[in-house]
């Protein structure tokens, strides 16, 4: 059995301005829609689904996810960019190996960390 990560749904009251976020800050780039009334991004890679909820989902639905995690390589521009466009730091940090790390609250209470890239 193989597995491949197909994409990460996030659930937005405004999907078009938590979109626009990803692509004004983290360089996201629109691809495509995501069903009726969402917007599918590339970022950097990642396929990410951000949508409004959705009326034929009959399970529980629920704004946001608990965090993505993206590489940088330049941590000290990037958290300048997000702290100047007014983006919550919720900690920086640094882990065992020495690299920075910085989780900050994107729209909708999303978590996102970014990891300095190793060299």
């Amino acid at each position: 059995m193989a597995f491949k990560l197909n994409h990460v749904h996030l659930k937005s009251p405004d999907p078009q301005k938590t979109a626009q976020f990803y692509v004004d800050n983290l360089g996201a780039k629109v691809v495509g829609q995501a069903g009726g009334n969402g917007v599918r991004l590339d970022l950097h890679g990642l396929t990410l689904n951000v949508t409004g909820k959705i009326e034929s989902q009959t399970h529980e639905q629920k704004y946001g996810i608990e965090h993505i995690a993206i590489d940088t390589d330049d941590m000290p521009a990037l958290v300048a960019k997000l702290k100047a466009s007014g983006a919550t730091i919720l900690e920086e940090t640094t882990v065992g190996n020495g690299r920075k790390v910085c989780f900050f609250e994107g729209p909708d209470g999303v978590h996102l960390e970014f990891l300095e890239m190793q060299q």
